[in-house]
Formats: structure tokens, sequence, C-alpha cells
């Protein structure tokens, strides 16, 4: 989400060293930037799309088996901090030589939605793509016609993929067609949730660094004061970290509209809402969350740590990759950060003194003191996949999305290839303790080497995956353990934004972006008066830009999701 977004998934940890799930990042080194010269649309042939009735297998039948003839597709990432490449590893190799589908994985070289917008305009999108649910490519490429649906492609080719595919994503993903054009990774029901729910982990977390922490005596850091305390006792005490001044305390990135750690207006995610317990709804109407008095006063908290020179001014320019390195040298005391985020970096330090890694615990709290409410997974997932009407083959397309939705693709995916990276170990089908080592050393390693355990997440079926999901260990275990009994399902807060071009949509961006200037300036305000003022004026310009509009638009469509899940939950 940050993640540009999560959101809000939760997700092991060993996956998430390749995401970031959220806040972008770097392109990385072998990443493919451009599509090949086959995502142009192909002239169309009898051969390209058979579709026979007399080929057509049972419902019950795993269509993918019927051709297994060598075919390449290209997927598109909208993720230009994705750092693999399909066929380097023995997984991949493996589900190739199974299927016969290979993949040109294609990752935008510098700025995603600009990469994915001039495909869009050029209608020169690849075979696959891959993107956040939450963006507005989704709705250009399903409402321009650009995708295919899959619920017809599944009719039409491959009705086993009805069997494989969960019938609530694809209803909450339903069109006014009455067709579903995307569908979901990393995604939770609330059936699955009441399955579920007991395993399911939050990302969100507020962490500090071991040593330091109980250096200075493990202080409750819930209250304001005890927070800011907390923070000039680790100053005093560890001023330079290997010749380097410590950074007290460390954000997600900074962006247009605002900040993960204390409110993406955009996205309305707020991991300090989320630590503060504070509702999304109160009686059936939607509740903001930004003007709560709780979330106030902590904003003019972390105001006062500015003031008292305890927040760097690296954290208002620094990118994802800049965060990593000074992760990775131990340079923050405590951080409002998604735990996933930093793994490989988790590694670095947990690999050089276990009491140097980063551990969650109690941060800021509302005024009551309650536990948090933070974001597990949702029914919306964390990224969609789409299948372009420039699709090479359509049969071989829709058939190797339900073969990688299958439990069987499942697994492939997961723990690769037996007598490779798993064996039957002990009664039970379970990574070989050297690649089970390697990933919880050496992420970027095992990906390479192995291919497994969400390597290649884009259609990642996380409840179904459980099943063959090892432990946790250190220095993850700490941090998955603290979210437990702290993790609910939002799902009914999920896509109830307005259309981009909408009235609605257009004010909805226009506050967004103000408060991305605003909140730098409210954590850099000179006194809680100035700060008033700002933030005053802020909410005044917000009401004048169609804000009640926009929130009778969200209330809407929140009680249309509202009854959707009901239906789910029969």
């Amino acid at each position: 989400m940050t993640m540009k977004k999560w959101l809000h998934l939760s997700i092991i940890a060993a996956l998430m060293v390749a995401l970031v799930a959220c806040s972008g990042g770097k392109k990385e080194e072998g990443a493919s930037s451009t599509p090949s010269a086959s995502s142009s649309k192909p002239a169309e042939s009898p051969s390209a799309n058979p579709s026979t009735d007399e080929q057509q297998p049972a419902a019950d039948e795993a269509g993918w088996k019927s051709d297994t003839s060598p075919i390449t597709f290209d997927w598109y990432l909208n993720f230009a901090w994705f750092p693999n490449k399909w066929g380097v590893d023995p997984t991949s190799q493996y589900i190739t030589k199974k299927t016969g589908v290979n993949l040109n994985l294609v990752v935008p070289a510098g700025n995603e939605n600009e990469k994915l917008n001039a495909l869009i305009a050029a209608n020169q999108l690849p075979d696959f793509i891959t993107l956040g649910w939450w963006e507005e490519g989704v709705k250009k490429m399903v409402e321009g016609g650009l995708v295919e649906s899959l619920t017809d492609l599944a009719n039409q080719y491959d009705p086993y993929f009805f069997k494989v595919a969960d019938p609530a994503k694809l209803s909450w993903y339903s069109q006014p067609d009455g067709k579903t054009y995307v569908y979901p990774n990393a995604s939770s029901s609330p059936m699955d949730f009441q399955k579920f729910g007991t395993q399911f982990t939050s990302n969100q977390t507020f962490v500090v660094r071991k040593d330091m922490y109980e250096a200075i005596g493990s202080p409750d850091m819930r209250t304001p004061e005890g927070f800011l305390n907390a923070l000039k006792m680790a100053k005093e005490k560890f001023p330079d970290v290997n010749g380097q001044p410590l950074i007290p305390i460390g954000f997600h990135e900074f962006g247009e509209d605002g900040n993960y750690s204390f409110f993406d207006v955009g996205q309305d995610s707020s991991y300090l809402a989320q630590y503060l317990a504070l509702p999304r709804e109160k009686d059936g109407h939607l509740y903001d969350r930004l003007t709560d008095p709780d979330f106030v006063r902590w904003l003019k908290t972390f105001r006062q740590a500015n003031q008292d020179g305890l927040i760097s001014r690296d954290v208002f320019v620094d990118k994802r990759a800049q965060m990593e390195e000074k992760i990775a040298q131990g340079r923050y005391f405590a951080m409002v950060y998604q735990r996933t985020d930093f793994a490989a970096q988790q590694n670095v330090l947990f690999a050089k003194d276990p009491n140097s890694v980063y551990i969650a615990v109690d941060g800021p709290a509302n005024e009551k003191l309650d536990p948090p409410t933070l974001s597990g997974p949702a029914i919306s997932g964390w990224t969609v996949t789409l299948i372009s009407k420039n699709v090479k083959n359509k049969e071989r397309a829709i058939k190797f999305m339900s073969y990688l939705l299958s439990e069987e693709g499942q697994k492939d995916m997961y723990l690769g290839e037996k007598g490779v990276s798993y064996d039957t170990i002990d009664g039970k089908d379970q990574f070989k303790p050297e690649a089970f080592n390697l990933m919880n050393t050496d992420r970027s390693a095992f990906d390479k080497q192995y291919g497994a355990s969400h390597t290649f997440w884009m259609l990642m079926d996380t409840n179904m995956q459980l099943q063959w999901q090892p432990p946790s260990v250190e220095p993850f275990k700490q941090l998955e353990d603290w979210t437990k009994g702290k993790t609910y399902g939002y799902s009914q807060f999920d896509l109830i934004n307005p259309p981009a071009t909408s009235k609605e949509g257009i004010n909805a961006k226009k506050i967004s972006l103000e408060w991305g200037k605003v909140l730098p300036k409210l954590l850099l305000a000179k006194s809680d008066a100035d700060f008033d003022q700002i933030f005053k004026d802020f909410i005044e310009k917000r009401d004048k830009t169609g804000f009640a509009d926009l929130v009778a638009y969200r209330q809407g469509k929140y009680e249309e999701n509202v009854k959707k899940l009901a239906e789910f939950m029969k």
C-alpha cells in the first residue's frame, strides 16, 4: 500500500521483503522497463483462440492440462520496486515446464502511473496486468473496454475457473453489467475471517530498536508524555549510530496525498488512527477520523517532537531506498511503519546482532489507552490482476489463471518443486531445511535460488497457503505475534471512493493534494497556535471543496458494501 498501499493485508514477513507494498521505491537491477514487441495487439487467427465446443473441458477438469505447448505471456506489474524475473529460479522453471507458460515480467522503470497511463492511452497493454485495487488505472481499463471479462472467458473457454475462483470475490468485484474483470490476491472475505481470523496478522506496527529501548528502561510510549520522553532518552543515550546521527522516529514516505503513518487522505489510510483505535464509522455513518480529538492531540505531539529536535529533516524527503539503507544501519530508534517493508533490513540487523533488531511495542494510544485496532486482510485484497484484450491467446490465458488459483497452482507457487525447495517431512509437505533457513536469512537470495514462497505473488491466496506455511521464526515472529488479537477486517470501507473523473472524484483529489501539502506544515509548525490555524484553514478549504458531497457519495457506497458483505455471510 505504500503498498503504495495496503493496506492493508496481513501477509507473512517472508513475503513482503519483496513487497512494499506500499510506498513505491527504486527500480531493481534486471527488471524490464518496457513491454516486448508482442505486447501490441496481435492479428487474431482461428488458431490463436480456439473455442470449439468439443474442445471445452468439463467444469471439474483442469483445462490447462489440455494444452501445454510453449507460449509466452507479457505480464505487467505496476510496481517499480519488483526485483524478480521469471525463469531464473527452479519454481518458475518448473511451472513453465508443467504448463508450457513462460512469463515476461514487465516492470516500469520510473513513475508507475505515468507508465500505465501511457500503455492505456496507446492501447498497448500487455497480456496480463497487476496493480493495486485502489488505483485509478483499474477503472480506466475496465470502463475503457481494454480488458477481458474473466467470467466471459471462463464461460467460453474454461468453466473450471468457477470451481477454483471464490464466488464472494467475483461478486465483490462484479461490475454493473454483471461481469467481473479483475481477480484479487491476498484477499479475505468475511467468511475467511470467521474461518482463519485467529491466524491473521496485520502489517501495521509501531516498532523500536530492541537494544536501545531496553537500555532506556523499556518505557511506556502510549501517552504523549511517555512517547516524547522515550525519544528524548534514546537521543541522549545514543546520539550516534556507527558515526551517523540517530533518527529518533521514522515514518513512511511523504507523498502527494499525505503519509500512511499519519494519514493518507487519498486512501483514507492511517496507521496512527489504527493505533488510536479510532472508529471508521459511528452509528452506521462514516466517521471523520482526521478531526478526532485524539488524532489531533497526537499530531500535536509529533509537532512538539519536531520542536524538541526529535524529528530529523531526512524523514520529510527520504524515499524508500534511503529509508531501507538507514533501517539496515539501525539508525532509527522508533518507526511508525509496516513490518513487512523492512524484513530484509531486519535480517541484516539480526545477522549482525540479534539485540539490534526492531520489535513491536505498544505505541501511541487514545486517552483511554485502548489497544490498537489494526487493519487485517480484506476482501479487496492487495492487488488485482486483469487480462488485456490484446492478449495473444484468450484460452491459454484464462486457463493459466485458473491453474494459478487452484490448490495445485497455489502449492506449486508457494512450495515450489518437490525435492528441490520442499519435501514430505514428518508426513507433511514443507520446505526443506536449507531452503527454509535461506528464506529466513537472505530473502533476496532465496527468491533467486528457489523462487517459492510468494516470490511471484500476483495471484497468491494467503488463506489457502496457510496449510503449507511454516511457523514464524525470529526476527519476524515477535512482530507478527504483537498484531494478533489486534487485527480486524475492514472490507466494508473498500471501494467507496468516487470515479476520478466525477465531480466528487475531482474534489477528492484536490482535497488529498491539499492535505499532502498541509501535513508537513502541521508537523513543522512553530507552536500549537500555529498548528491550530493551519489545521483550521485546511478544514475550511476542505469544506469549500465539496467535502460534504464526497462524504455522501462514500456513505452510499459504504452502505452498499455492508449489504453485499451480509450476503456473503449467508
